[in-house]
């Protein structure tokens, strides 16, 4: 079992995935990270745009030998790469079919703030692939982040 965070401007009962906001590194899920201080940035942000609530983090447990279970659809990148960045543009492009997969769980680096800029960058040609995969290396170091985007997977969380 390893420890997740969840950064928000409430605790966090029961995830679900009705609060879900679209066009995210991996699409329309819950989000959380195995860096609590990652977390807390981001309960942080999520507190500063909507003036509601307070920071907070929300701990939960995960077994994380679903990662490697025939049952469930997991996605995995352990490195930033084209194929992430790739992925990455597709779950943001507001003009495309959403969502744009039907992975369980996801992992893997988390893009950079300025994600949308360089993603239209390379969208009009004004950089390449391998130049938009350093453009979203996370400035203050790779961090990860785990997507959960199904119900099932979402019952693989328990809080702490």
């Amino acid at each position: 079992m390893i420890r997740l965070y969840h950064g928000s401007n409430q605790i966090i009962e029961v995830p679900d995935l009705v609060h879900s906001k679209p066009f995210k590194d991996f699409g329309s899920g819950f989000y959380l990270s195995p860096d609590k201080q990652q977390a807390w940035d981001m309960a942080f942000q999520k507190y500063r745009q909507t003036q509601e609530g307070k920071a907070e983090v929300t701990e939960f447990l995960f077994d994380e030998t679903a990662m490697t279970s025939p049952d469930f659809k997991v996605l995995s990148y352990p490195d930033y790469c084209e194929e992430w960045a790739l992925f990455v543009l597709a779950n943001r492009d507001k003009n495309a079919q959403h969502p744009v997969h039907d992975y369980d769980i996801v992992y893997g680096p988390i893009a950079d703030d300025g994600v949308t800029y360089q993603l239209r960058r390379y969208e009009g040609g004004v950089i390449s692939l391998p130049r938009l995969v350093e453009e979203l290396r996370y400035a203050k170091g790779i961090t990860f982040q785990y997507f959960f985007g199904t119900k099932r997977a979402l019952q693989l969380l328990t809080k702490r």
